[in-house]
Order: structure tokens, then C-alpha cells, then sequence
């Protein structure tokens, strides 16, 4: 039934609710009549919307038509709440109270998407002005605001913030939307806020600074009377220089032997972690991971806008990174290391749920994985007796490129140093160690590379000189092995070990291609031999691969059609990126490209990642192997558009990639 009661009038709903539980219409709440209270409620409304993206982004004046808009409805549960049968939607919900599932009633609840207090539906159908694809279900009593569609498109055309977050989501992007750990249960409701909030919202206050000058003994007092557990140190033009923790208390002062009347200054930690207060909260998650610091400085500019801890980004988190960085760090065997990949895997979905874009996704999955890959290689060098400072583990292909999805296999290799020796007996010593560590990962679900490019095999063994013969004789020779093989080698970075071996032998190779045109001609030709899945009669060509009849290999016939291109162009313009939108927008500094054509090349290549990673999330979600094959036919009509447009972009960038190359 039409609900039109604004929520200022209904807030006795939850007490009406007990009295219809046994009706599976709508509940509606009575109107509240005293003008006084019904603004006490539309300001306790906004006060709740605020707890929640990307209602805390919006402008007051925004939030005010919406919350004197919203109406108030009860489901009980296993009531259905919307359905593809009930047309175009009229209404966005917005979760005040209980839980909604997607997915049908004979499904197995653990298929679907479980949506939690705050979180909106359904944005896809409503941006697409369409029918919902699967039924909406409340899995307990459940109270929804109700947004009327034609408020939904004018926060739309005037709220920025808002309809970034709705473009963002389309059709499946639902925030947190997978099931949580345990420890979900026990956030309270403004801890609730997800990991794409950005910094600057999660701050509680300014930063407390001192001069480097200060005794640690009155940074204590200060910090003591205000319950804090750092202090930034400044410096006399009041920049941040320094920061002082209960941390380094411990480490540097009190195990140090040192005086707390000593200058902070000399104790102080140097050189913390920075980030702007624009920087997503997820992005500083995976900042303390990799530099081991529990505390971020967040700048405004030029200013110190606050300090965010890990404590505090951790309480973010539905399925921890706490607990994966505490995991791989307390992990010795195989068996619980097999756990911790679970667990990014996990966490991955998670975040891709979420909202958490295909960009930042997939530079996160890739993260994660290098922490794994890195504790893998530390423990089996460990063991063996090895000095890591003799050598480079070096990832390739979609590793590389900080690229990998839910189905990606192992590409690796080694480099080591020239002056360690025999390289023959360098790499025999090499090989027992590279098998284990190739063997670890692949029972942590990285699947061993069936073309044998991996670490193990001792063709990719190979010293700095070595490996200079190696890729001079590709570039030079220009057969189509040798370009297939630049296709994966050339997209290699550092991974574990002494990362200048890999960066000096990047260096040497952009030198020695940039002015290389017959061999990125070669590159050119071979990435223009790919072309967009697009047909003259149907929107798209289709495979013909029985074992995935009437789809289109996304990671083939998709992504790689930007990967290519973004290599070349990255080679050619001397540039030292290996991730394919970094390369591109490189190159089109370099080219002096105008920004709207590698904005949708950008745009058009994540949009296909993203597409990959919602498809292996939900083929793991029903037990099977993830893969990239996609029923363009199972798209909704809004997705299938925007995979099209994709398509169309790819076609435009090679285009230009031939234009360039004269092809």
C-alpha cells in the first residue's frame, strides 16, 4: 500500500508495529500532532541518516528535505518486501532497524546478501527505473525509511555526495553487504559507518601537538589529562615532524633506559605515515599494514587535521584486518597460512559488497596478498638459511599490476645479484625454496601457473645479467613468443627481498624500449589483434566455446583489451607504472591526452573488473570456481549498457593506439 505518513508523524511506528505482527501487510505508524516534537524527530532522524554514507557527506539543507520526506514501514519477518513481479519500485529503503536478504525464500540463506541497519535498496532497479532482479526479504522485524522516488531523483540532480554514492552502487553494489564475522553483532549503531568513509569524517577531534623541545614527562601529563595515546610533534613553523606514542614509551624510553625528561624530540618517531583527509578509511588500513605503525597523521592541505589509530579503523571493519595482520604474523605452517587466505578472501567480499570500487578493490586484494606472499617467502628463506638481500621475488601479470581478482593464479620469478655467485649454483639453491613457496601459495587457493611461470622453474631463476640477455633477446628477436612473453615479464614489480634489484632492472628495460619503435610496433600490433566482443546485429559477439556457450570471457576478451594498450603505451612513453589506469593516465599526461577520453578508459576498464569480481564473488558464494565467462543476457538492462560502453571505449583507445603506431 502507498505509504505517505513523513517520519516526523510516525515515530510511534515500532509501538503500532507489535500489534500488526501478524498481518504481512505494511505496517503504518499514527501521525504525531505536536508541531515541537515532530521537529525533534526530524533532527533525531538526521542525526541517525548521519551515522551512515553517504548521508554524512550530504548538506544539511539535503538532509532536511529528506528526512521530512521519509515515511516509516514495518515488515515482519520473512515478509517479502519487494519482488521482480511488483514493478518499478516507488520507494529507495533505507534499513532503520533488522535485516534484509536478497535472494529468494527457497534459497539457502547463506547465497545471498544479508543488508544491515543503514544500508539502502534497491539503487540499481531504482537508477535503472526497472523491477528488482531478486526478491528483497526481512529475515526479522524490520523498519525501513521510505524515500519516494521522485525525492530519490531530486537529491539526485542536487546532492553530489548522494549521487556519487547511488552511481557508485549500481545495481549490486550494496553496501556491506555480505554476512560478518561474529563480531559484527556487537558494534553499536555509530560504529556502523563503512571502510569507504573517508578520513576527515572519522576524525573526533584536533590533534594534540608540542614542540620537539617538550620533556616526554609533559607530553605524558598532557596526555594522561586528555585521554589520548599519542602526541604529534611539531616543529617551529608548527608543521608535523614527529610523533610520540605509549609505543615508543615502552620501546624507547623505558626498555631504552632512557629519561622522561629527556626533549621528545629525540625519542619521537620521525617521519610518520601521511595521508589527505580525502584518503578512504580502508586505503589507511592498508597503510599501517604496510608500514607496521598503529597511527596515521590526516592533513587538510597543508594543516594537521587530526590523528586516526588503528584502533579506530579497526572498529570499522566487519571481518578485521586486525585479525588477518595478526593471523599472518602468528602463522608458521601451511595449514594456518591456507586460514589467513580464507580470510582476505573473505574480506575482499566484504568490502566489495560494500560499495569499495574495482580501482581500490583490486589494489587491496593484491595488498593483502602480497602480506601472505611475503610471510610465505620470509618463513621458507628462514628455513633455508637464505639472505634476502641477495635476491628479488618478483610478481608478474595481474600480481604485477596490482590487478588480481577472486580467480587469479600465481606468476613469479626471481632475480638475484650478480655477485652472488654461480648462477647455476645460485639457482640450484634457489630451487627448493622456490618450489616450497610456489607449493604454500598454491594450497592458499593461488593455483600454480599451468604455463610454468613461476619462481620454481629455473628458466625464471635468473641473475640481473641474465635477465638483461633474457629481455634484450625478446626485444630484439620481436617473434610472437618473445612478444607473448613481454605481454607477462614486462608487467613485473618487487615483491619480497631487495626491491632495487627489481626496480634497477625496470629502469634498464624502460631505457632500452622507449626508443625501441620496430618492438612497440610489434607490442601494438599484437595488443590490436584483440578486439571488443562487439557485434553488427546483437549488442555483443558471443563465445563459441562450448564448455561457456553464449558468453564473453571478460579477462580475454575484456580487461586484457586495456592491459595491452595501457603496456604499450607505458613502454612507449617511458614510463615506469606497471597498474593499467596509472599507465594510462601516465601516458596521457605524456601525450597531452585531454582527460575526458582516459577518464573513460579508465572508467571502462574498472567497470569490467568490476563485473569480473561480482561474478567470482557470487560463483564462490555457491561453491563453485570462480572464472570470467559472463551471460550478457543475465545482466540487467543498466549493466549490459554500461559493459557495452566499455566495450566501445577499449575500441576507442585502440584506436588511438593505432593512430599512434600508425597501424
Amino acid at each position: 500500500m502507498v505509504i505517505d505518513e513523513p517520519v516526523a508523524l510516525v515515530q510511534d511506528a515500532f509501538t503500532t508495529a507489535h500489534l500488526l505482527r501478524s498481518s504481512t501487510s505494511l505496517a503504518i505508524a499514527h501521525h504525531m500532532t505536536t508541531t515541537a516534537l515532530a521537529r525533534g524527530l526530524i533532527d533525531l532522524t538526521i542525526q541517525l541518516l548521519r551515522s551512515h554514507a553517504p548521508f554524512n557527506r550530504m548538506d544539511p539543507a539535503h538532509l532536511e528535505i529528506m528526512a521530512s520526506s521519509l515515511s516509516v514501514a514495518y515488515f515482519p519477518a520473512d515478509a517479502v518486501i519487494l519482488a521482480p513481479e511488483h514493478g518499478e519500485p516507488t520507494y529507495l529503503h533505507i534499513i532503520k532497524q533488522g535485516t534484509v536478504l536478497t535472494g529468494r525464500a527457497d534459497e539457502d540463506a547463506g547465497s545471498g546478501l544479508a543488508l544491515h541497519q543503514g544500508e539502502c535498496f534497491p539503487l540499481g532497479a531504482m537508477l535503472a527505473h526497472r523491477p528488482v532482479s531478486r526478491p528483497y526479504l526481512s529475515s526479522s522485524d524490520t523498519f525501513c525509511y521510505l524515500l519516494p522516488a521522485t525525492i530519490f531523483q531530486q537529491l539526485l540532480e542536487q546532492s553530489a555526495p548522494f549521487q556519487s554514492f547511488c552511481t557508485q552502487r549500481i545495481a549490486h553494489l550494496l553496501q556491506e553487504a555480505l554476512a560478518s564475522l561474529n563480531a559484527h553483532s556487537a558494534l553499536s549503531a555509530d560504529r556502523q559507518r563503512p571502510l569507504v568513509s573517508s578520513l576527515g569524517t572519522l576524525l573526533r577531534g584536533s590533534a594534540v601537538t608540542c614542540p620537539e623541545s617538550t620533556s616526554v614527562r609533559e607530553a605524558l601529563d598532557t596526555m594522561r589529562q586528555k585521554g589520548i595515546g599519542s602526541m604529534v610533534v611539531t616543529d617551529a613553523d608548527a608543521n608535523p615532524i614527529g610523533i610520540f606514542t605509549l609505543h615508543d614509551l615502552m620501546n624507547r624510553v623505558a626498555l631504552a633506559g632512557r629519561s622522561v625528561d629527556e626533549a621528545i624530540g629525540d625519542l619521537m618517531t620521525r617521519n610518520p605515515v601521511v595521508m589527505p583527509k580525502e584518503a578512504f578509511a580502508f586505503e589507511a588500513a592498508l597503510m599501517l599494514s604496510r608500514h607496521g605503525v598503529r597511527h596515521i597523521l590526516v592533513m587538510d592541505g597543508s594543516r594537521l587535521a587530526g590523528v586516526i589509530s588503528e584502533k579506530d579503523l579497526f572498529a570499522l571493519q566487519r571481518v578485521g584486518l586486525a585479525q588477518i595482520n595478526a593471523a599472518l604474523n602468528e602463522a608458521t605452517e601451511p595449514a594456518a597460512l591456507a586460514k589467513v587466505a580464507r580470510d582476505i578472501r573473505e574480506f575482499s567480499r566484504n568490502l566489495l559488497a560494500q560499495g569499495v570500487d574495482a580501482r581500490h578493490l583490486s589494489e587491496i586484494i593484491s595488498s593483502l596478498n602480497d602480506l601472505l606472499s611475503r610471510r610465505v617467502f620470509d618463513l621458507e628463506l628462514h628455513a633455508a638459511g637464505l639472505d634476502a638481500a641477495r635476491l628479488c621475488w618478483i610478481s608478474l601479470g595481474s600480481e604485477g599490476r596490482h590487478e588480481q581478482t577472486l580467480a587469479s593464479d600465481q606468476d613469479n620469478a626471481i632475480v638475484f645479484l650478480d655477485t652472488a655467485g654461480d648462477p647455476d649454483v645460485m639457482r640450484k639453491a634457489l630451487h627448493p625454496v622456490a618450489q616450497r613457496i610456489n607449493h604454500t601459495l598454491d594450497a592458499c587457493g593461488f593455483a600454480l601457473c599451468r604455463g610454468g611461470i613461476m619462481a620454481s622453474n629455473p628458466r625464471w631463476c635468473l641473475s640481473e645479467t641474465e635477465w638483461r640477455q633474457t629481455f634484450r633477446h625478446w626485444i630484439n628477436e620481436g617473434d610472437p613468443h618473445a612478444v607473448l612473453n613481454a605481454t607477462i615479464f614486462f608487467d613485473f614489480r618487487p615483491l619480497c627481498g631487495e626491491p632495487a634489484l627489481a626496480e634497477e632492472l625496470r629502469a634498464w628495460l624502460t631505457q632500452e624500449v622507449v626508443d625501441n619503435r620496430r618492438f612497440l610496433r610489434l607490442m601494438a600490433q599484437n595488443a590490436l589483434q584483440n578486439r571488443p566482443p562487439l557485434g553488427v546485429v546483437r549488442d555483443f559477439t558471443l563465445t563459441a566455446d562450448s564448455a561457456h556457450p553464449g558468453t564473453i570471457d571478460l579477462k580475454v576478451n575484456g580487461a586484457t583489451l586495456y592491459i595491452d594498450a595501457a603496456r604499450v603505451c607505458a613502454l612507449a612513453s617511458g614510463g615506469k607504472q606497471t597498474n593499467t589506469a596509472r599507465r594510462l593516465e601516465q601516458w596521457a599526461t605524456v601525450r597531452h591526452i585531454a582527460a575526458a577520453h582516459v577518464d573513460a578508459w579508465v572508467g571502462g576498464f574498472h567497470f569490467l573488473q568490476l563485473v569480473r569480481l561480482r561474478h567470482q564473488q557470487q560463483q564462490v558464494a555457491r561453491g563453485e570456481a570462480p572464472d570470467n565467462f559472463i551471460n550478457p543476457a543475465q545482466l540487467n538492462d543498466l549493466d549490459r549498457r554500461i559493459l557495452k560502453e566499455s566495450m566501445r571505449q577499449a575500441r576507442n583507445l585502440q584506436s588511438r593506439l593505432a593512430l599512434d603506431f600508425q597501424l
